[in-house]
């Protein structure tokens, strides 16, 4: 008589996973769980999730979609009992030294397996000694090669580059939403620029807004619309957005620009846009990867992004464009550029979306930390 091999246990630790799917990091958790096969995973929740596959188990630990203190707290109390319940214990979020403390005092306790994803090195927050202190996963899994390389260069030995996931039945070319050209006012012979980011972080707004202000100095331009898809997540971010709206109200120009706020369905917004730009000065505290580019790629959109070192890997000139940091002509002459030439904008986008389905896309993902997953 055969015996079935026992399926492994994991938990993903992370923030709260719930709808709406408008955060990054908990859109790939949620994603990653999804599509893992042969493995029981466990995914902490603050309300069920409906029609998820059967191997997932919801536990319902947080009474938030925040990740306040208080939820953090919920989360260590939750490890601190059960860890020991699950053969591998997969960490999912940014590290901070207090929680790597804490988790690295619970896991001595146990025999359980650990796998750390770390979307971001915050190297310009700690040294090289406190990264050491802040890294603690069996098995490291960084989202981009540079990463990679620079902690096998810090002395880590344990480290595997995985590219983040995209549900690329989530992302799809699709024509304009006529429901959302009415509610943002939207002209079928407007050009639409669409800036996925944030307000404050990343460096990028104020060389946005006084692109914007140069084109719109040529009437010849009036149609170039102003698609600002950027969330509010604090006070600063509230402030921001006052400052250019004033400073577009003020140049007689508000009426070129649509603010979106928080906006669960991204798939509608980039496929609104004729371009969708990611001009920014830094990525501290954001993914190696930002999915605000590779996202626009899997729905076939040409993406005009800044010349970040990090961006090398998944930033060429036959899948995007590409201009200096800070420029506000160089991302001017470029948006007339792409606005001029619609074979180039086909071009650029068919080349990147055939990039995104052979690199970005999650079942290859999951295939790969499943490997992982067979080592523990």
């Amino acid at each position: 008589m055969s015996s079935m091999k026992k399926s492994k246990k994991i938990l993903f630790v992370t923030r709260p996973l719930s709808p709406p799917w408008d955060e990054a990091s908990k859109n790939f958790a949620f994603d990653l769980a999804c599509n893992i096969s042969g493995k029981d995973i466990t995914i902490l929740v603050d309300k069920h999730i409906k029609d998820t596959p059967g191997h997932i188990t919801q536990n319902k630990i947080y009474t938030s979609n925040k990740f306040t203190l208080l939820q953090k707290l919920r989360s260590l109390w939750f490890q601190l009992f059960h860890t020991g319940d699950f053969d591998i214990v997969h960490y999912m979020f940014t590290p901070t030294k207090l929680n790597s403390k804490i988790i690295k005092k619970l896991l001595p306790q146990r025999r359980t397996s650990t796998v750390q994803t770390v979307a971001t090195l915050r190297d310009d927050l700690y040294s090289p000694d406190e990264l050491q202190q802040l890294l603690f996963g069996d098995t490291i899994v960084t989202y981009s090669k540079w990463a990679k390389t620079k902690l096998e260069k810090l002395g880590f030995d344990n480290v595997v580059q995985i590219y983040p996931g995209l549900n690329l039945s989530k992302f799809t070319p699709s024509g304009k939403d006529t429901n959302l050209m009415e509610k943002w006012n939207i002209k079928k012979t407007d050009f639409i620029v669409t800036y996925p980011g944030e307000f404050v972080r990343l460096g990028a707004t104020d060389m946005i807004v006084e692109t914007f202000l140069k084109l719109w100095q040529n009437p010849d331009n009036a149609n170039i619309k102003y698609l600002c898809a950027c969330r509010i997540k604090n006070k600063r971010d509230v402030k921001k957005k006052q400052e250019v709206i004033k400073k577009f109200t003020e140049a007689g120009h508000i009426d070129k620009v649509i603010f979106t706020d928080t906006f669960a369905d991204m798939n509608a917004v980039y496929n609104m846009s004729d371009v969708v730009i990611f001009p920014v000065l830094n990525m501290r505290g954001k993914f190696d990867v930002p999915l605000a580019m590779v996202e626009p790629y899997a729905c076939k959109k040409p993406v005009i992004a800044s010349d970040l070192e990090l961006f090398r890997e998944f930033s060429n000139t036959d899948i995007n464009v590409i201009i200096e940091r800070n420029n506000s002509q160089s991302l001017a002459n470029a948006i007339l550029n792409l606005r001029n030439n619609p074979d180039l904008r086909k071009q650029l986008g068919e080349n990147a979306y055939n990039f995104a389905h052979k690199t970005f896309d999650i079942k290859n993902t999951a295939r790969q930390y499943e490997e992982i997953y067979k080592t523990h």
